[in-house]
């Protein structure tokens, strides 16, 4: 059982990293690969001698390169969990035959055309879902309806204490060394899937402003995904509204349907006047990608998003992409990932949504930069420190979610960019020390991918001296053995800390 455990530990980590993949800028692809293909060792970072790539090492003729798994599987009889047994509970008896078994073989040859809308599908009574659930009792949950009782998801907490003016996202710092001690990934904290800061105006204005100027460079979506989307715009508004009732509520009335009412932009959205992406735009300060089940050959690919958050990539370039074609890039990937991969995503239950940070460091605070942005320029080259003060190199961290809905089957890849100033770790207990460390002695591939650089001649003689700030002051004890800490992604003291700066 511990080894099970293990392996779909490391899957789901594997996973998450390949799907960082796609938030870094073609120049990093090359050395992403290397990090994912040696994902499952977990090995110690070393110093970087050059900012090279290092080529893979040659195979004997006598040797073959290992491969991940065996062949690739018949995805197209492999179906997610189901959770049937829910749809009673959810809307009782109004759900046509709702909870009763279904043969899985009846499924199988009735299931919705890979591009059909469920709203109009011929015979939605005989017409299923990858989950084992009919077009008609799609129809009978209606709107809104019990997600958290159909994934298995509770909704969240009240934030009663939480004020928009001066909220702060929680200190995420994925800072990890002896990636031995931990995989970086843990269970979503259903509280934190959607998790608001004082910036929130701001951010949706930027949001917006860059869908007005790139179109469907940032948000598109496909023929098929029509049930996908309005499931994860549905459960993030649902969300909001259990977490945040002081700024978020929803309405029905016979001569609008459902309203959002928005406490914190003072407007509101009728849900049915618009694509559930562009209430998510409207709204949702993250973003989402939307993968749908193919039923001519069980595998997942990318049918809508809204991605505003991307580096060096955009929804156009991949929208319509299996798995394996997003990937295509990455050598070896067919020989060595694909299977793996494939076969997590068929497998993902709705119940198990997880979570993992990502990091890097930059200048100012990129949101959106497709391929040429000029932005990019920054990482090419070590500005001289007059042009470069310490004050505009951030911290960002992806912080990124994983899970299935338990309608439509699709699987939801969201994340938010969160950027932190470097000078604000001269607060916090241990980070100085683990960055410090991370940059001089961490992997050459693995710092190639962070591309820290571009800022490391700044940084480095700041955090040198915050290390003994930290010692002569008992932060941090002097002779402390460099290490991830017990609260990753967190650090000691960082609660009090935090409520602290929001004036608790």
């Amino acid at each position: 059982m511990l080894s099970e455990h293990y392996t779909l530990a490391a899957a789901i980590g594997f996973l998450l990293t390949i799907l960082s993949f796609l938030i870094v800028s073609k120049s990093q692809q090359k050395v992403m690969y290397h990090r994912l293909s040696s994902w499952t060792s977990f090995i110690s970072p070393q110093r970087p001698t050059s900012s090279s790539i290092t080529p893979p090492r040659s195979v004997s003729p006598d040797k073959k390169a290992p491969v991940n798994a065996p062949p690739p599987a018949d995805y197209k009889d492999i179906f997610p969990p189901w959770r049937r047994e829910s749809l009673s509970i959810a809307r009782g008896d109004q759900c046509l035959d709702a909870g009763s078994e279904i043969p899985e073989f009846l499924v199988r040859e009735r299931l919705i055309p890979f591009t059909a809308d469920y709203r109009i599908c011929k015979s939605p009574a005989s017409t299923y879902t990858p989950m084992g659930i009919s077009l008609a009792e799609v129809a009978s949950l209606g709107d809104f309806t019990d997600y958290a009782e159909l994934s298995g998801v509770p909704l969240p907490e009240p934030y009663q204490d939480f004020k928009i003016e001066t909220a702060l996202p929680r200190p995420y710092r994925p800072l990890r060394w002896g990636y031995h001690q931990t995989m970086s990934l843990n269970r979503l904290q259903t509280d934190w899937w959607l998790e608001l800061e004082k910036s929130y105006a701001e951010r949706i204005k930027e949001r917006k402003e860059l869908f007005d100027k790139n179109g469907t460079m940032v948000l598109d979506y496909l023929p098929g995904s029509e049930l996908g989307c309005k499931e994860v715009m549905e459960m993030a508004l649902q969300f909001l509204c259990a977490r945040y009732p002081q700024y978020f509520s929803l309405s029905n009335s016979e001569d609008q349907g459902y309203v959002f009412h928005n406490g914190i932009l003072h407007n509101q959205t009728i849900i049915r006047d618009m694509h559930p992406l562009h209430v998510l735009l409207e709204n949702v300060p993250e973003d989402f990608a939307v993968m749908i089940r193919n039923p001519d050959d069980g595998y997942y690919y990318f049918r809508a998003g809204i991605l505003c958050s991307s580096l060096g990539w955009s929804v156009a370039s991949k929208l319509g992409m299996q798995l394996k074609e997003i990937h295509s890039p990455i050598p070896d990937y067919k020989e060595k990932m694909e299977f793996s991969m494939d076969r997590y995503f068929s497998k993902l239950p709705t119940a198990r949504p997880i979570q993992r940070g990502s990091w890097g460091l930059e200048v100012d605070t990129p949101l959106f930069m497709p391929p040429g942005d000029p932005h990019e320029k920054y990482r090419e080259v070590q500005l001289p420190e007059t042009e470069l003060p310490l004050s505009r190199i951030h911290l960002r961290v992806d912080w990124q979610t994983l899970r299935r809905l338990p309608l439509s089957g699709a699987i939801i890849f969201n994340f938010k960019a969160l950027f932190t100033p470097v000078e604000d770790f001269r607060f916090e207990p241990h980070i100085p020390h683990l960055l410090h460390t991370i940059l001089l002695h961490g992997k050459p591939n693995i710092m190639a991918y962070k591309n820290t650089w571009h800022v490391e001649h700044v940084v480095l003689p700041a955090i040198e001296l915050w290390k003994k700030e930290q010692e002569e002051k008992g932060m941090v004890p002097k002779d402390w053995e460099v290490g991830t800490l017990a609260e990753a992604p967190f650090f000691p003291g960082w609660e009090e800390y935090w409520k602290g700066r929001q004036g608790f």
